[in-house]
């Protein structure tokens, strides 16, 4: 069989991307397994198969060969037999460093996340669109353990926002967190304000998780829950900022929209919404992260995707808001999207 083409133009056309797409679930498994084994945290400064395989309490012959996988795609290095992290697994893969995001994978890699792309992907095409979650109940327990895994992945975003709050000249003091999570969006601002009030919506299953945290960040005294959709429960008016973080990519344009109304009738004199989330550019295909990102939504939603700033402006606009300012938040893909 003929692998590589001729091509006048441009040389050897290599199959590595397109082998590379075939064989890329084999990639998360890796990963997954590296992440339950707690391997990149125990390599330490570099250790030797063998000895990965004594602290791990794993096979010699199964660590040899994930972490030469692990080599191959660039997550280790490998010499003299010594497995060593890179700078990038030894900040984001060692559980001890505070940018840890390996409990990300409990959510994408959750079956129920990869049943969406792996069952059926073409027919989500001709659907232009999925089911996904919407059939799983709001006290199943399978929304703690995403809000969980979602939280290490959002962390950072949680900081920057929190940051760039705390820098305005007029500080908000009653604070909605809508579609909580882990109530890191929240919780930082309350680290950052000693005087503002948090209020998280979110499931019941999912808000233990945000009072917990609360708990431990030290702001549970100013941190309040109301359990249920953020479409029917009723949340109450005179809020200073209204948080939005990784939400509106769940839902079509109109069905956001809604929301933005419902929103602007609760906020105070002079309240602000903002939203984090990813905004690819208006060609659609880059950055590469938020471009990719309405795909992750064709697979595991009816009608979400990721929003262009012309497309949030267009959301707005039926919110009988202004329109939108868009910053990036490097280093992570995600923008805080200010609607006026």
């Amino acid at each position: 069989m003929q692998t590589i083409v001729e091509d006048a133009h441009a040389g050897v056309v290599s199959p590595e991307l397109v082998i590379d797409a075939l064989f890329a679930c084999r990639k998360t498994a890796a990963i997954r397994a590296a992440i339950e084994l707690d391997l990149f945290t125990h390599i330490g400064e570099g250790k030797t198969a063998a000895l990965l395989a004594s602290v791990t309490g794993a096979s010699e012959r199964g660590i040899r060969i994930l972490c030469d996988y692990l080599v191959v795609h660039g997550f280790l290095t490998k010499e003299s037999g010594q497995y060593r992290v890179t700078p990038s697994t030894k900040m984001f893969l060692d559980r001890n460093s505070p940018a840890y995001m390996g409990s990300a994978v409990e959510f994408v890699a959750a079956p129920e996340i990869l049943d969406n792309f792996l069952r059926d992907p073409a027919a989500v095409v001709r659907n232009g669109g999925s089911v996904g979650l919407a059939n799983i109940s709001a006290d199943n327990p399978v929304w703690l353990k995403f809000a969980r895994g979602m939280g290490s992945f959002t962390g950072l975003s949680a900081k920057i926002l929190a940051g760039e709050i705390c820098g305005w000249a007029k500080h908000p003091k009653k604070v909605l967190d809508i579609a909580a999570g882990p109530g890191f969006f929240g919780i930082e601002i309350a680290k950052g304000l000693p005087s503002a009030e948090i209020v998280a919506v979110d499931w019941t299953a999912v808000l233990e998780l945000s009072r917990q945290n609360a708990v431990n960040a030290g702001v549970s005294d100013r941190y309040q829950t109301i359990a249920g959709s953020a479409f029917d429960v009723e949340w109450g008016t005179g809020y200073d900022l209204v948080l939005l973080p990784n939400f509106l990519h769940h839902f079509d344009l109109p069905t956001c929209a809604k929301l933005l109304r419902k929103i602007v009738a609760s906020l105070a004199k002079d309240g602000r919404i903002v939203a984090v989330d990813f905004v690819p550019n208006e060609n659609g295909v880059s950055p590469p992260f938020p471009a990719s990102f309405s795909w992750e939504m064709l697979a595991s939603t009816p009608a979400g995707q990721a929003y262009t700033q012309s497309e949030l402006t267009e959301m707005a606009g039926l919110a009988g808001l202004a329109g939108v300012t868009v910053a990036a938040m490097p280093p992570t893909p995600a923008s805080l999207i200010l609607f006026e």
